[in-house]
């Protein structure tokens, strides 16, 4: 039997990316995800997060740390890693996150249900007739 580990998400930063550099030079960036699941709780619709952690290397590591912030959409792309570890007082910690082969900085404006935002009065938006063909 083969095995599969793939991962898309699309949510918003928790917080701002934090840029580190490993002994030999790459960049490692670290972001805090939050996606929205929607349930039904008896009559009405709700919003539960599930925060998820995010792992980005090399040079797109350094363009997040740079171009993202607290509240970025993105859509992350990736593979879950499981760490586990024993702490100096002799602790066991595991944890599960995902290791990013690219992040997509989504448009602002978007919502994380991937519906533009409102524009404002006085904008038109493009037509078909402008296409040419």
């Amino acid at each position: 039997m083969s095995n599969y580990n793939k991962v898309i998400l699309m949510g918003r930063l928790t917080r701002d990316p934090e840029l580190r550099y490993t002994p030999s030079g790459t960049a490692v960036a670290k972001l805090g995800l939050a996606v929205n699941n929607r349930v039904k709780k008896g009559d009405e619709w709700k919003e539960e997060p599930c925060f998820v952690d995010i792992a980005v290397f090399g040079r797109q590591a350094e363009n997040c740390s740079e171009y993202l912030n607290k509240g970025s959409l993105v859509l992350v792309d990736g593979h879950l890693s499981y760490s586990k570890w024993e702490t100096d007082d002799g602790q066991t910690r595991s944890k599960l996150e995902v290791i990013s082969f690219n992040v997509q900085f989504m448009p602002r404006g978007m919502s994380s249900g991937g519906d533009a935002a409102p524009r404002s009065k006085g904008t038109t938006a493009d037509t078909d007739s402008d296409v040419p063909f």
